[in-house]
């Protein structure tokens, strides 16, 4: 028996359907925002690519983490921004603070590890360089960090969690 090919779509479902999961982050951001604080003990780690069209970081952040990095939005953060194409948000590096322009399109991953959820996306094409993260924590200071946009991991090296990710590349 052989197999058939399917045809190759003229309908870009791999694009709605990640149009359509970076639209929950977008959601959550403006809930978020709107209420002014995080509910109980949600905190989001939020990857993304610090190249990518429309990121805007300050230069100190950009040389030091020149691929990605992973932030933490919890306990010390201020003036969350969200509009359609992005979210702004001030975070404190060092005790230095700084404001971020994040576009979604940049975002690579998106964790609430008080609930197990997270989300993957494809990296935007941008120039690659060596990987880098940052993670900034709950005093709203920055460390270095893991892979950035990976969910918490067990004692056991797994990870943990709902962790939806969508690969429509061709096999």
């Amino acid at each position: 028996m052989t197999e058939e090919t399917p045809p190759d779509s003229l309908i870009p479902y791999d694009e709605y359907v990640q149009e359509a999961l970076r639209g929950v982050v977008y959601l959550t951001l403006t809930n978020i925002a709107s209420a002014g604080s995080l509910p109980g003990g949600h905190h989001f780690y939020i990857a993304f690519k610090t190249r990518a069209k429309g990121v805007d970081i300050p230069a100190h952040l950009l040389e030091r983490y020149p691929d990605e990095m992973t932030v933490v939005v919890q306990h010390r953060y201020w003036d969350l921004k969200v509009d359609r194409e992005g979210f702004e948000i001030g975070l404190s590096f060092n005790q230095v603070p700084a404001k971020l322009v994040i576009p979604f399109d940049a975002i690579i991953g998106f964790v609430d590890p008080s609930v197990n959820f997270a989300l993957q996306f494809p990296p935007p094409h941008v120039p690659r360089s060596s990987l880098s993260s940052v993670k900034n924590d709950a005093d709203g200071d920055a460390e270095a960090g893991g892979d950035a946009g990976e969910p918490p991991k067990t004692s056991g090296g797994e990870s943990k969690g709902n962790v939806v990710s969508v690969d429509f590349r061709k096999k």
